[in-house]
């Protein structure tokens, strides 16, 4: 990208940690967020794969607290600028909804 051009990049200003080979606060909570993504990955193929009803249920249950628990650790990180995100480019965003819509016809079903 040559320095004309805008960043596509969002992010927060980054809140400073001490930068030592001890973890710090922004090492811990990034462990946390990767433990809770994986944990929401594992959950999901488990309801996936659960015969039980009630055993669904506990796990669905379990599922969304650490979801919420997954995206309030990702709040935390975006908020401190420890985590950036890249804006699509408009074009690509109406290239994937064109694509996508013309899904649409090959479903067995109406969809709105």
């Amino acid at each position: 990208m040559s320095q004309n051009q805008p960043s596509n990049k969002i992010q927060n200003p980054e809140t400073s940690v001490p930068k030592t080979p001890q973890m710090n606060e922004r090492d811990f909570i990034n462990d946390q967020l990767t433990t809770e993504k994986y944990m929401t990955g594992s959950y999901s193929i488990a309801l996936n794969e659960a015969s039980n009803e009630t055993l669904y249920q506990d796990l669905s249950t379990i599922f969304k607290e650490t979801q919420d628990c997954q995206r309030n650790l990702y709040n935390l990180m975006f908020k401190n600028g420890w985590y950036a995100v890249e804006q699509a480019e408009q074009t690509k965003v109406q290239q994937s909804y064109q694509q996508f819509n013309g899904y649409k016809t090959q479903f067995p079903y109406s969809v709105q």
